[in-house]
């Protein structure tokens, strides 16, 4: 293989670059796609913590009747 620079190899009178070891990293499409499914949950189910017990209803607020007028 003369001519053919360190690294390289040729393939049907192509040079091509070996192929290198990449390490198993998690693709940018799998990151997306859990950081999608996490806001959908989000959206659909909520993350706040309520709990089981019925919320407490307030006060009404009228005010009190007026004094009636003194009998004569």
């Amino acid at each position: 293989m003369a001519g053919v620079p360190e690294g390289f190899h040729r393939v049907r009178s192509h040079i091509r670059r070996n192929p290198r070891p990449s390490p198993k990293k998690t693709s940018g499409w799998v990151i997306v796609g859990a950081v999608a499914a996490v806001w959908l949950w989000g959206q659909v189910f909520g993350f706040s913590d309520a709990s089981t017990a019925a919320p407490t209803a307030p006060a009404p607020s009228v005010s009190a009747p007026a004094a009636a007028p003194a009998a004569p």
